[in-house]
């Protein structure tokens, strides 16, 4: 019943026309809230995607390293267990240096990441490849592919066929001796291609051959920096997580994508929920409108009150259909806001009204729509329509009866 009188008073001309202005700008208000709330999460959304989805190319689904050593040692034994274990798809392993690379006079520092045959199936890399080719060659003639900024920095972008890199890298357990020279490994190494995935890649890494890092730190076969894993379709990462760690004990640590890059995805999901709550600041600033409208369409409905309560309506009643007349102008506004920002959300996707400037892996503000964000603001304006309407209902449901002199 407090729905049908609640609509009633929505739809009826008011005697006052100052309460039907102050209900149109309440529903504009919250659908300009409820549509900014939606559009900025769905962007944050879609930035949240586009980077996870870059990272997704080079970062594995899985990673293993040692816990407290540089190295760690895997044998035939471990590797077989770990193939054989449900949701593995394929394994890498994987041997990082920082090197020293030098073309003529042109230089950079970068981290050689010696990888085997099998990287190209757990790692994204080869469908990012700017120029050239996937090579990675073999231990007599091994192959470089370089990020885009140190393909830049050592001048390769024209000549890379026939100018070969020569790599300086410092081995492994062999002390400095009167001669440091002996400590350092130097290897030619020509370059086969180059990738562009993002900048905190492509200026820090270069990819070759394991074989060739391996003889160049004198590592052991058994011996590797890490090992990636690539996990079947659909498989919970967390799942496999923990098998991995009960096979492999304490002394390696297995680490899903999120928590390679937790500091990331951590500031990400701050920045997102603080937007999140500056935009609800905006709803409770429309809920003074909501408040105004109540206030006066209580003054305005006081006859209808003392009627419904000689004919016997508790004040609970009174109280329920006035907050839900805030309910109401909250959910037309959040409805209408909500499709807003939807036409929005679908215009930007295939037109890119809005262009991001500057140097970016895409021109346009990317959007993501998820249902979750569309659930939570609703449960938002909701709460924040309840909390306003209580004080008008509670003032409405306490007037007296008094019928003298109507």
């Amino acid at each position: 019943m407090n729905l049908l009188f609640a609509w009633r008073y929505f739809k009826s001309k008011k005697t006052t026309n100052a309460v039907n202005v102050i209900s149109g700008i309440t529903v504009v208000a919250m659908a300009v809230g409820t549509a900014a709330l939606v559009i900025v999460l769905s962007v944050f959304n879609g930035f949240e995607s586009l980077v996870k989805g870059l990272y997704s190319s080079f970062y594995p689904d899985l990673k293993i390293t040692p816990v407290s050593r540089k190295v760690m040692l895997i044998d035939a034994v471990q590797l077989a267990k770990i193939k054989q274990l449900n949701g593995v798809a394929s394994i890498s392993l994987v041997i990082e240096e920082n090197v020293h690379l030098q073309n003529g006079e042109a230089r950079a520092n970068a981290v050689l990441k010696g990888v085997d045959t099998a990287y190209k199936t757990v790692c994204g890399l080869s469908r990012h490849l700017i120029n050239g080719i996937y090579d990675i060659g073999n231990r007599e003639h091994p192959r470089l592919i370089l990020g885009s900024g140190i393909e830049s920095a050592l001048g390769l972008l024209s000549d890379r066929a026939v100018a070969p890199v020569t790599a300086y890298l410092p081995k492994q357990g062999v002390p400095v001796s009167a001669d440091p020279l002996a400590a350092i490994s130097t290897v030619t190494i020509q370059a086969s291609g180059a990738f562009a995935i993002q900048q905190d890649f492509d200026n820090k890494y270069a990819i070759t051959n394991i074989d060739v890092v391996r003889e160049m730190l004198a590592l052991n076969d058994n011996e590797y920096s890490a090992a990636e894993v690539l996990l079947q379709q659909n498989r919970d990462p967390k799942q496999v997580q923990q098998q991995l760690q009960a096979l492999l004990g304490p002394l390696y640590r297995v680490e899903t994508r999120y928590e390679q890059n937790r500091s990331l995805f951590s500031i990400m999901q701050v920045e997102k929920w603080a937007i999140y709550g500056i935009l609800t600041m905006m709803l409770v600033i429309a809920a003074f409108n909501l408040i105004g409208a109540l206030t006066m369409l209580v003054l305005e409905k006081q006859q209808d009150m003392q009627i419904l309560k000689a004919m016997g309506a508790r004040s609970a009643l009174i109280q329920k259909i006035f907050l839900t007349e805030g309910v109401l102008l909250a959910f037309i506004g959040g409805i209408a806001g909500t499709l807003l920002a939807l036409l929005f959300c679908y215009l930007q996707v295939q037109w890119k009204l809005i262009p991001l400037e500057g140097s970016f892996v895409i021109d346009y503000y990317p959007v993501d729509v998820k249902p979750t964000d569309i659930v939570l603001v609703f449960s938002t304006v909701f709460l924040v329509a309840i909390a306003a309407a209580w004080v008008p209902s509670r003032k409405a449901a306490r007037q007296r009866l008094s019928l003298k002199g109507q």
